[in-house]
């Protein structure tokens, strides 16, 4: 043996929720959710999603009825004669689904690619937008009259 893990909290863990939920719960058999941060700047949602390792042709973001999906597919690759000893990467499809509020303009939704940080800008709706409110007086009001 070359390499040797040793977790017991982890495979006591799966054992417990394989036991629960069935062989499908852990590892293959489901899409884990992509990591995301989301933050607000000038206008603009930016959500960030980690896909380190995705080629940027197997992401795919679509809107539809005011839901964001993002779906990426990393896939394993090994070379010629090499046995994998010890897999802790995941592999396969990861989807997360944002639902987004009616001030967003789901319309003009931009998307970009970089060292790993999958970054979606969707503008804030312009009446959604602060605004400052002036003061009037109520004498400003009567002499408009």
């Amino acid at each position: 043996m070359y390499l040797t893990t040793l977790d017991p909290f982890t495979r006591d863990f799966d054992r417990i929720v394989r036991r629960a939920f069935g062989p499908g719960s852990v590892g293959a058999g489901y899409a884990p959710a992509l990591p995301m941060d989301s933050v607000r700047r000038d206008g603009e949602l930016v959500l960030r999603f980690d896909v380190p390792g995705v080629d940027p042709a197997k992401i795919d973001v679509t809107v539809d009825k005011g839901v964001l999906t993002v779906s990426a597919t990393r896939e394993e690759t090994t070379a010629e004669g090499e046995n994998p000893i010890v897999r802790e990467r995941r592999f396969g499809s990861f989807t997360r689904r944002v639902r987004l509020s009616d001030n967003l303009n789901a319309d003009a939704i931009e998307a970009s690619n970089s060292e790993g940080v999958l970054e979606i800008r969707i503008p804030v709706l312009e009446e959604a937008k602060p605004r400052k409110i002036t003061v009037g007086t109520a004498e400003a009001k009567e002499l408009a009259s």
